[in-house]
């Protein structure tokens, strides 16, 4: 009976133990549920002031210090330490952009103050910009301002440092809290930390700086500057060092570095180190204590023997038989070693953590640099001996080409800035990344021309395409129709009658009414006749009716038969970017006058085609009207000559090779004005050749070097002049005298 009672108590108990575990998770998840359904179902709590709450954030809350949500300890640790004011400036709230949709992007430089203090590379940014396509010297149509106070040198122990600049800035009408204005920065703060203080408030300017760091640099917003002496050219520059590449690209030493050794402060950590990786081999890494006046108080025991060691190379020879160049930050990030290595086509190794690099909105700097941690200084010897021999040489290339296209000048530096500005405020014809970083650079590529790779000359190759099978005529005539046998009347017959002739277009330039259409011969091709404004260089007018790539600039007096023309078209097919033609002519070096000389004597060598007979892609067309400043022109319009010689210049430099010269043709007599075939011809011939003699000199002031390049090189068709039969030559009517 005992046992009996014993075994329903523990099944008793047993039972209830699994009711609890059961029942109990069972409960618990029906009670979860209902919370979570009653969490769902609850209505948002309806505050009184709910209709006052905006659902996006102001203007003037996006430019504030103190966000209006909590920051993370990162992001406010950023705000602290950033030392501009509108730190959060984007185009999008501290930019107008209403001021440059009423007269495009023009800008406005206030007027220099007499006996203020400028410096000359101050003054080479500010005459950069005026001489540029968007100056303007009234106010009211300035999309942009630039400041006449010199604010490149913000060191406080500099004697170009000027005081009390904030209270200048802030009494000029235009500031308006420094919206639409762009600073020029190269030097901020001062020892021994030299901290990015410019010293005045920027306010909503844009800021364009060297040695900018990231955490105080706006993306979108400001610009990064490469660091450049005083002795930077204004226009033109040096060329790059690369003359040829050399396979396997590697050259004498492997990475090198020659420059100052920190002793104490800020830099000096890793140019103290830099001792570590020379081998006196393949690397060489060279410091000296010398320098500043306290530098024996502070020596150690390395500095005599650092100090001799770096006299025994010349920094020269270095950059000429590196393949690598070490660019450690200094006292501030940026580095003169920087510019200095891309001319010389040393790929630049950088040692400078958190330095914004100069213009990196557009340049893709990792086909040309290799960057670095100042942390991992021993690791660099070792990273760059794996990089692969085909990865050099294109870095090399692309250094020159970066150098060239943007730094070689300050001229190219400012035009950088300032495309890179217009670029931000006319996004809808904005420049793509692979323009900046392909050949011929962002700044010769004209977005209101197009914004399609293919209508540009330069990116055939890349794509894989060819320009359109067909060409446009331009031919230029300011004589009256006299006669049915004039040259001009055959010449059209010879371009209409060519397969790839798509239309002629005659600029009627002459003082007498074009003739009617029954005085013109019969085409095979749509003939049109255009009014002329009686400007040379009207000539070179992007017109609305040249709808194919090709142009064939003809003059009135040019003799070419109709096989010329298909042979000349057919091989600038082959090169699109360049001028493909018949008549040269050269330049050369006078050393007797010091001045460069013109000749049309029939050498071996010529550097210029004229286009009285030649073709080229239309988009010179537009480089040539909105590229080349207004004054160039107006020199062209007011002597009516020199405006063949002016699209020479303008293609070479673009392309940097010569133009193409076909076949043997060469008679070719520069046309005449009207007015000019009433004097003296004798006379005029010499007063022309002697015009064009300073035009050449003239646009080498302007460019700043001499673009043109010579060339030996002339093209004849497969079997040119072979004892073979004449069925066998495709043109056959070359050959003809």
């Amino acid at each position: 009976m005992q046992a009996r009672k014993k075994y329903i108590l523990m099944t008793f108990f047993a039972s209830w133990l699994l009711l609890f575990y059961f029942g109990g998770t069972q409960l618990r998840q029906l009670i979860f549920l209902s919370r979570k359904k009653a969490e769902e179902f609850q209505p948002w709590p309806r505050w009184t002031d709910r209709d006052l709450l905006s659902s996006f954030a102001t203007p003037d809350e996006l430019e504030s210090e103190v966000a209006p949500y909590a920051q993370a300890p990162k992001a406010q640790r950023e705000s602290r330490v950033n030392v501009y004011k509108k730190s959060r400036c984007r185009m999008e709230t501290c930019f107008d952009f209403a001021r440059c949709e009423r007269h495009g992007f023009k800008i406005y430089v206030y007027p220099l103050e007499k006996g203020g203090p400028v410096s000359e590379t101050y003054q080479k940014i500010l005459a950069s910009i005026e001489e540029s396509t968007y100056y303007t010297s009234n106010p009211e149509e300035a999309c942009l301002f630039v400041l006449n106070i010199d604010t490149l040198d913000r060191d406080r122990l500099s004697f170009q440092y000027i005081h009390k600049l904030n209270e200048k800035i802030q009494g000029f009408p235009l500031w308006n809290d420094g919206r639409n204005h762009l600073i020029f920065n190269l030097y901020s703060g001062t020892w021994p930390n030299y901290t990015e203080d410019l010293g005045f408030d920027i306010g909503q300017a844009i800021l364009a700086k060297a040695s900018f760091y990231t955490e105080h640099f706006r993306p979108g917003f400001d610009i990064s500057l490469p660091l450049f002496s005083k002795d930077h050219p204004q226009k033109g520059g040096d060329k790059g060092w690369l003359k040829q590449n050399t396979v396997p690209p590697r050259k004498k030493y492997l990475l090198v570095f020659k420059g100052k050794r920190y002793l104490t402060g800020i830099g000096s950590d890793t140019r103290n180190a830099l001792h570590h990786i020379h081998n006196d081999k393949d690397v060489i890494s060279l410091t000296t204590c010398k320098h500043g006046k306290d530098w024996e108080k502070h020596m150690d025991s390395r500095c005599s023997r650092d100090n001799d060691q770096y006299e025994k190379f010349d920094y020269q020879e270095l950059l000429r038989n590196s393949t690598f160049c070490l660019i450690p930050r200094g006292r501030r990030l940026g580095s003169f070693r920087f510019l200095e290595a891309l001319q010389a086509a040393c790929v630049p190794v950088l040692l400078s953590n958190g330095w914004e690099l100069p213009f990196s909105e557009v340049i893709d700097w990792k086909k040309a640099a290799i960057v670095g941690d100042e942390k991992l200084l021993l690791q660099i010897p070792s990273t760059v001996r794996c990089i692969h021999s085909n990865k050099i040489l294109a870095y090399r290339q692309q250094t020159q080409f970066l150098w060239e296209a943007y730094f070689s000048s300050v001229e190219k530096i400012v035009q950088t800035t300032l495309e890179m500005i217009k670029d931000r405020i006319y996004r809808q014809h904005s420049r793509q990344l692979f323009l900046w970083n392909t050949l011929p650079g962002g700044l010769l590529v004209l977005p209101q021309y197009s914004t399609h790779l293919r209508d540009f000359p330069f990116y055939y190759l890349n794509r894989g395409l060819k320009p359109s099978s067909k060409f446009t005529a331009l031919i230029w005539m300011s004589s009256p129709v006299v006669s049915q046998s004039m040259p001009i009347l055959k010449v059209i017959q010879a371009v209409s009658g060519s397969q790839h002739c798509a239309q002629i277009l005659v600029l009627w330039n002459s003082e007498k009414p074009s003739p009617t259409g029954d005085r013109w011969p019969l085409t095979a091709v749509p003939l049109k006749v255009i009014q002329g404004k009686r400007k040379m260089t009207h000539r070179f007018y992007p017109y609305d009716d040249i709808l194919t790539d090709a142009v064939l600039s003809l003059d009135e007096s040019t003799i070419l038969s109709t096989s010329e023309v298909d042979f000349a078209f057919v091989v600038w097919r082959s090169f699109p970017d360049r001028i493909v033609g018949f008549p040269m002519r050269s330049h050369f070096w006078d050393s007797g006058r010091n001045r460069w000389g013109y000749t049309s004597k029939w050498t071996n060598e010529f550097s210029m085609v004229l286009t009285a007979a030649a073709f080229y892609h239309r988009y010179y067309h537009s480089l040539f009207t909105d590229y080349l400043p207004a004054g160039l022109r107006s020199l062209v319009d007011q002597i009516s000559n020199c405006e063949d010689i002016l699209m020479n210049f303008l293609v070479s430099a673009v392309t940097k090779l010569p133009p193409i010269k076909v076949s043997q043709r060469k008679e070719h007599k520069d046309a005449l004005s009207q007015q000019d075939l009433k004097s003296s011809t004798l006379s005029i011939v010499n007063l022309r050749f002697s015009q064009r003699q300073d035009c050449v000199n003239q646009f080498v002031s302007w460019f700043g070097y001499m673009p043109l390049v010579h060339s030996q090189f002339r093209f004849d068709p497969v079997l040119f002049k072979d004892q073979v039969s004449v069925l066998r030559k495709k043109y056959r009517y070359l050959e003809k005298p």
